[in-house]
């Protein structure tokens, strides 16, 4: 395309110089070069005697260009991505597209969404998101997509489902951008629950058909105004020079191409004010040889990369300005998005105006106008009483062949709406569920998914995951199914239902406590002398020890501790030592209580 764009240029030029100076040609010297070999290819081309070099470059090659330019003072003009570089013998022609992404963002109210990029194109994008993220406390996801495979964009999706994100941007040059875009189809990502931002400059040269039909919303930049009477001339210009070579496939302007003409004419305009100026920019001895030791920067590139930076023109891109970084400044990006009928313009963004929305409500009703010259897909099942065949359906056509609730509800919806229908039994005979393997859905609601259906009236269930792929309007009918509980019937209690309250096991260790607690406790009272005191005795008889914890005092004294009644008979306390019985009595007490508050 470029060599295009010189080759008409370069007329109008000398044409316009011929009256007053010698007649001035633009030269196309194209060459492609490995990245391997990229130093003797760029030092043959400035050893040939170049003025400037207007090319491409990636991540790879980048940062050898720019050093090349400025070691030698030859301007490099350049479509590729915009790079931070003090280097200011380069000239790029594309627009910087952050700030125009945030704008967007914010217009959408976006505070979660996934960021896919590739650094093909660069990560300025991506740093500026992210600042801003920052500082507004946007939760942002990143995810690099340069060498992904298929399995690998699945498992994404399949994150995708996971985080139920649906806000999504892509960053990415065109190439990368159409395979993403036919992966996010295949995946079934593509349904009106999705939105996603093309962070790009060609919205128009991408191919939006297959993600239309799904209903995606889908939100880009244009850089080229085709509507512009100067973009049409020239497209046609560009189509006759397309048709001259027979071999060469036909195809349409596209962004990167526009640029490159602009480049041609930034160009073209610089060197045109130079000779118009007399400024004598003519190469002398090895001035521009990098071969030469050391390298001989050429004095008069400086006067070329000023001329250069001064241009100020309207291109193919729009306004074309540059600033003293040899950036575009003061320009203006469309921002579209994908309607039914096609790609439209909603705002615009700019420098001054940051973005302005342009979309207006007399938009949506010529939409809703449009109701009218269209026949609607409305598909459903037979479901009795709902939708059924009538008995003469073979004799019948179109809706007549049908009665029911639905079919009711439906003539009586198009009455009120004002639009035609075509009612369609859906062909798998299923409601709609999505297939754990494959990921697709079926039934009515894989239909209007796949965008087979534009209606759906049914006896559908509205469902969370359904919800999430197609939108469900308020529902016509409440069926009342309810869980039926028999109301339990009152039965006397058991002779031992007052071991409910406890396990059998509890119950079991319970008692065998008791039974050592109290045997310990005769055990200690029998070998304590506290215990054992002498009865009252008559004169001429000797005294008599008694204890009073023999084995049945000692297992009722347990009983009744346990049961928090009293007793007639008790342990002495003299001490708190182990082998006292006061100090086992203490302990089955807490026992007790414990027990009995759990």
């Amino acid at each position: 395309f470029w060599v295009s764009a010189i080759l008409s240029l370069s007329l109008s030029l000398s044409l316009s110089l011929s009256l007053s100076l010698s007649p001035l040609q633009l030269r196309a010297a194209a060459q492609i070069f490995l990245l391997s070999v990229l130093s003797f290819p760029v030092c043959s081309q400035f050893s040939k005697g170049v003025y400037a070099i207007i090319g491409l470059y990636d991540r790879k090659t980048v940062n050898m260009l720019m050093s090349f330019c400025g070691a030698l003072h030859v301007c490099f003009v350049t479509p590729s991505f915009p790079i931070e570089t003090a280097n200011q013998f380069v000239i790029q022609l594309r627009p910087e597209l952050q700030d125009a992404l945030v704008g967007v963002i914010e217009h959408y109210g976006w505070n979660k969404f996934v960021y896919m990029y590739s650094s093909d194109s660069g990560l300025s994008v991506l740093q500026k998101v992210l600042d801003t993220a920052a500082e507004k406390n946007w939760l942002v996801t990143s995810v690099n997509v340069e060498s992904m495979t298929g399995d690998s964009f699945l498992k994404v999706f399949k994150d995708l489902d996971k985080w139920k994100e649906g806000n999504i941007i892509i960053d990415c040059e065109t190439e990368r951008l159409t395979g993403i875009l036919k992966e996010i189809v295949e995946q079934g990502k593509n349904a009106k629950s999705f939105h996603y931002i093309l962070a790009n400059l060609g919205f128009l040269d991408i191919d939006l058909t297959d993600l239309r039909k799904g209903g995606a919303n889908i939100t880009g930049f244009q850089l080229v105004n085709n509507s512009e009477p100067s973009v049409s001339r020239i497209v046609q210009q560009w189509m006759e020079f397309d048709n001259k070579d027979s071999k060469m496939p036909k195809t349409g302007l596209k962004y990167m191409g526009a640029l490159t003409y602009d480049g041609v004419k930034v160009m073209s305009t610089a060197f045109q004010y130079l000779r118009r100026q007399r400024i004598d920019i003519s190469r002398r001895g090895n001035a521009g040889e990098c071969l030469a030791n050391p390298p001989a920067p050429w004095g008069q590139g400086i006067d070329i990369q000023r001329a250069l930076q001064q241009v100020q023109i309207d291109g193919l891109t729009g306004h074309i300005q540059f600033n003293e970084k040899g950036r575009r400044t003061n320009y203006t990006v469309s921002v579209m998005e994908l309607a039914p009928s096609g790609p439209k313009k909603v705002g615009y963004w700019n420098e001054d105006e940051k973005y302005v929305s342009t979309a207006s409500l007399s938009r949506v009703n010529n939409d809703t106008h449009g109701l009218l010259n269209r026949t609607y897909i409305v598909t459903t099942i037979l479901e009795s009483p709902y939708v059924m065949q009538k008995k003469n359906h073979e004799l019948l056509v179109g809706n007549d062949k049908y009665e029911g609730y639905i079919v009711e509800l439906a003539a009586e919806i198009a009455k009120h709406v004002g639009y035609q229908y075509k009612l369609k039994i859906v062909s798998d005979g299923k409601y709609g569920a999505k297939d754990p393997e494959t990921q697709k859905w079926n039934g009515m609601v894989g239909e209007l998914v796949y965008d087979k259906a534009d209606l759906a009236v049914a006896p559908l269930t509205i469902t969370l995951v359904r919800e999430e792929v197609i939108d469900f309007s308020k529902p016509f009918m409440s069926l009342g199914i309810s869980i039926m509980i028999k109301k339990p019937t009152k039965s006397k209690p058991g002779v031992f239902s007052f071991l409910d309250p406890l396990a059998y096991e509890i119950w079991m260790c319970i008692v065998f406590a008791y039974i050592g607690v109290s045997v310990v406790l005769f055990l200690v009272s029998r070998f304590s002398p506290y215990e054992w005191h002498a009865e009252d005795y008559e004169e001429g008889q000797s005294p008599e020890q008694t204890n009073e914890f023999g084995i049945f005092n000692s297992l009722w004294f347990s009983l009744g501790a346990f049961m928090q009644q009293g007793c007639d008979i008790s342990p002495r306390l003299v001490d708190l030592s182990p082998e006292n019985a006061y100090t086992l009595c203490a302990v089955w007490c807490r026992v007790a209580v414990y027990v009995l508050c759990g």
